[in-house]
């Protein structure tokens, strides 16, 4: 014996301030101009509603470059996990509740899919000490569909391509329920008592 001891690695720290977290707070700091913008267009109003569609691609478009920032350059960080889908579920349910409020939407629909995302979120609180439930595949296309959805409500397409909009946004309730299911089965095998 050398008499030497071994240190553990040094995990750097990832500082809050970093570029995927700004990207987060530019999405939560987009909800209410995107917000205003819809109120102003009262869905009635062409240029508006282009400029409330444009800003909620642009805020749904933060959420892929700050993910991807984040695990390419090694800056995941505790604050951002929580901000993240904070920030996402914050756009989703402005521009449902909003949808719903100028009858562009039915109210089921806003309901379904909102109770969801809160049941999942309070679900992966409920597991956390047991285990992380990761985002699927299954989950990842239900927020394209819910964005795609969204979008083509909120542009003002001519009546021949509005009528898509409900066919696209049925798409999204299905496996918005579908993929639900999963986590809640991925929830109870997380809970349940190693043999």
């Amino acid at each position: 014996m050398t008499g030497a001891t071994e240190s553990a690695p040094v995990v750097p720290r990832v500082p809050v301030l970093n570029a995927a977290n700004a990207l987060t707070a530019l999405r939560l700091v987009l909800v209410p101009v995107f917000a205003v913008s819809v109120v102003v267009s009262a869905m009635t109003h062409a240029g508006w509603q282009l400029a409330a569609c444009l800003i909620f691609v642009v805020a749904s478009a933060t959420d892929l470059v700050d993910g991807w920032i984040a695990r390419r350059f090694g800056l995941v960080t505790s604050v951002g996990k929580v901000a993240d889908p904070i920030a996402d579920k914050a756009l989703t349910g402005a521009a449902l509740l909003l949808l719903s409020w100028y009858d562009r939407l039915p109210w089921w629909v806003t309901a379904v899919i909102l109770a969801r995302e809160l049941g999942i979120t309070l679900l992966r609180f409920w597991v956390i000490r047991h285990g992380v439930i990761a985002a699927s595949r299954g989950g990842k296309i239900k927020t394209a569909l819910q964005i795609l959805a969204i979008t083509w409500y909120l542009w003002p397409m001519p009546a021949a391509l509005a009528v898509v909009g409900p066919w696209i946004m049925g798409a999204a309730v299905l496996v918005t329920v579908v993929t639900g299911f999963d986590y809640v089965a991925q929830a109870l095998r997380l809970r349940r008592p190693a043999r």
